[in-house]
């Protein structure tokens, strides 16, 4: 089996990738849109670039700032909750991370998540419900987690992937409506097969975003679960705060799905109809892969 730093040094190396990946995607509904609503010419490929550029690299800076506005969450400072930052400063120490900022989201559901495009300019933030539901070694456990993300680069992506993919949307549902109600204005000598094509590419990338977003998610969650068991040397700590939110059916209010990846627990992963719709892994699976960790299982 491979060891964390290797899953690690793995997940960074994928990273870059994943980015070009969700940029390449943007672009291909770019460039598709303006072909079917008749812009031609070489011209209509760096406009595409253009776009899909400004798309990965504003997430990229401002993946913070996005990510509190949907989930309404503040930034607190260490006077207004001592003991909390007693706990992220603990884990900062073990894992050798710079301390990140935190904040606090007031909804009575136990929920956490971490965002930012690097160590140094990394948030993790947690709800009130879970602050109140959990004993220190169980935060000490989703803390552990939530940093797990910022060293594995996974906040980065996560960002990227929700404002990339929550772009892409954005674009087609416009572009579809466009197409019910106005119609395709220039008709020209267009290519029938090209259009046709256009068309599709409009209508599945918000599925193909969403997918990706996915995928991305449900392996960084399990790594993220090891890594942080590596931090704390404490696996049990972590699998009783996951049977913690395995027993509350309560779910975050700011349950957008452009977010739901961000959060240990997933607020919409109940409700999707497969798996591969789902941006965790089952959270019971996650419990038995830790309860496995306790009894040196793995």
């Amino acid at each position: 089996m491979a060891s964390f730093r290797t899953l690690q040094d793995s997940n960074r190396r994928k990273t870059i990738g994943l980015l070009l990946g969700f940029g390449a995607l943007l672009w291909v509904v770019s460039y598709s849109a303006m072909s079917y609503f008749g812009a031609t010419g070489i011209g209509v490929i760096p406009i595409a670039v253009a776009i899909s550029l400004i798309s990965v690299w504003g997430s990229f800076y401002a993946s913070d700032r996005l990510v509190l506005t949907m989930t309404g969450a503040r930034v607190i400072q260490e006077s207004d909750n001592p003991k909390l930052f007693d706990l992220v400063q603990e884990v900062c120490l073990a894992s050798g991370l710079p301390m990140p900022k935190v904040a606090i989201v007031v909804d009575q559901a136990p929920n956490a998540f971490a965002t930012g495009r690097d160590p140094e300019h990394a948030l993790i933030a947690f709800t009130t419900g879970i602050l109140d539901a959990m004993d220190r070694d169980e935060l000490q456990g989703v803390v552990a987690h939530e940093m797990a993300h910022v060293a594995n680069r996974d906040t980065l992506v996560s960002a990227v992937a929700a404002t990339t993919a929550g772009a892409i949307a954005l674009i087609s549902d416009f572009l579809m409506r466009i197409l019910w109600f106005g119609g395709r204005r220039s008709q020209n000598n267009s290519n029938p097969l090209a259009l046709i094509l256009s068309f599709v590419v409009i209508l599945l990338a918000p599925l193909a975003a969403m997918l990706l977003k996915s995928a991305i998610s449900r392996k960084r969650e399990s790594l993220a679960d090891a890594t942080a068991v590596q931090f704390t040397r404490n696996p049990t700590g972590l699998r009783k705060a996951l049977e913690v939110l395995a027993r509350d059916s309560t779910v975050v209010q700011q349950r957008s799905t452009a977010v739901a990846h961000i959060w240990i627990e997933s607020p919409l992963d109940a409700k999707a109809v497969s798996k591969l719709f789902s941006t965790h892994p089952p959270i019971e699976e996650r419990i038995a892969t830790l309860r496995k960790l306790e009894s040196g299982g793995l």
